[in-house]
Formats: structure tokens, sequence, C-alpha cells
């Protein structure tokens, strides 16, 4: 089954001092081994870019944009950049169906480019800001062998 990559993903593989970067790795290079290349969408790069390029002093990486560009082409080659398609729909009818507000709505987004995409896995560290979501599963990086 396809398994996308949530942003945090990301943003692990470009902080090799962060904890969770061998953890990330190990994951990654498991499902690689199961023939599995992890998915990302245009969210995934807008929302890496943001974090990127914000202030470590903000809870970013403080990269440069052209650091972060740097990191964003490495990305694309470890990751399946999936085409833009309308979501919008979809969306609105998970956060109607499970009432997501606030900055909740960003994952809803990912949830509902999964479907879209016909993907039913992320890989995240968060596996709480998914476990409303009957669609899909959230898989823990540190529970891929």
């Amino acid at each position: 089954m396809a398994v996308l990559a949530d942003t945090n993903i990301l943003l692990r593989t470009a902080q090799p001092h962060h904890p969770h970067f061998a953890i990330t790795l190990h994951a990654l290079d498991a499902l690689r081994d199961r023939g599995e290349r992890p998915r990302i969408v245009s969210q995934n790069i807008v929302e890496f870019w943001a974090a990127a390029t914000r202030p470590a002093s903000a809870n970013g990486l403080g990269m440069t944009t052209e650091q972060a560009a740097l990191e964003l082409g490495n990305l694309k080659s470890l990751f399946h950049l999936l085409p833009k398609v309308r979501i919008h729909t979809e969306w609105e009818r998970i956060v109607r169906k499970y009432q997501v507000s606030g900055k909740s709505v960003h994952d809803a987004r990912q949830v509902a480019a999964m479907i879209v995409h016909g993907i039913g896995e992320i890989l995240t560290f968060n596996m709480q800001d998914f476990a409303r979501y009957t669609e899909i599963s959230a898989l823990d990086p540190s529970q891929i062998r």
C-alpha cells in the first residue's frame, strides 16, 4: 500500500542532530526495502519550506532560501511527488465530517490528498493528529521494521 510522508518526516531528514533523524532514515530504508517509495504532495513542500526558512528561535530550521532549495532538491529524489489535483471537495467533506478547526485543517488537507490519490497510510511522528480519520492509518516511524 502507498505511504504518504508527513512534513515532520521531511524535516527530520534535514536535521542530522535531531533525535528522530536516525529513526526517520531507518523507517524510510525499511519502506524502500519493501519496494515502497514514500510519496509527498505539494502541501508537504510548502510546509517544509515554511519550517526550514523560519528562524530556529521560532521553532524553525533557520535555513536560508538557498539552503532550503538545495534540501528540497534532495527531498524530491527521496520521495515521489504526486501531481497536484483538486482536493477541495474531499477536504470540505472531511472537515465537516470530523468537525475539524484551527491548525488541524492542514492535516485534514493531507488526508484529503491521500484519499484522492488512493493512499491509505501516512508516516508521521504526530500519530494523534491523524487518529480521528477512519479513512487512513498513521504509521509510527519507530515501529517500521
